[in-house]
């Protein structure tokens, strides 16, 4: 009965219940599928591995950027130092010849530029191979 005047409530109708019917198994169907998701155990791992996945590639592509940085910057620091040895090269060469220097078909050849020559393919090397990996 109703409390405002003591008759009893009046019936819902057919397509209101119906309504509530279809909302409630809607909203049903949205839960068993997020409990079905939750259970899936193989679905969630392969989730987080693909996850894992992106965050390694993410952190390849910094550290490729990055090395790539420090093969530039060594790069510019080779030439530089190859054109200063090879100005002192120059210098070297417009004077007598010094103990150090070693002779080749007739050309003095100064051990400084030997030695920066071996440094800059050093260099050279470990550039190339920072870029393979």
């Amino acid at each position: 009965m109703s409390e405002k005047n003591g008759k009893p409530a009046a019936k819902p109708d057919v397509e209101t219940l119906r309504a509530g019917i279809k909302q409630t198994r809607a909203e049903l169907g949205e839960t068993v599928q997020a409990l079905a998701a939750k259970a899936d155990v193989k679905a969630r791992a392969r989730e987080q591995v693909e996850q894992a996945k992106e965050r390694v590639r993410a952190q390849a592509a910094e550290a490729t950027s990055k090395v790539r940085g420090a093969a530039g910057r060594v790069r510019s620091a080779a030439g530089q130092t190859a054109a200063h040895v090879a100005e002192e090269a120059r210098e070297i060469r417009e004077t007598e010849p010094v103990d150090g220097d070693v002779t080749v078909a007739g050309r003095r050849l100064p051990v400084g530029l030997m030695i920066a020559g071996v440094a800059a393919v050093v260099g050279i090397i470990l550039v190339v191979r920072s870029r393979r990996r």
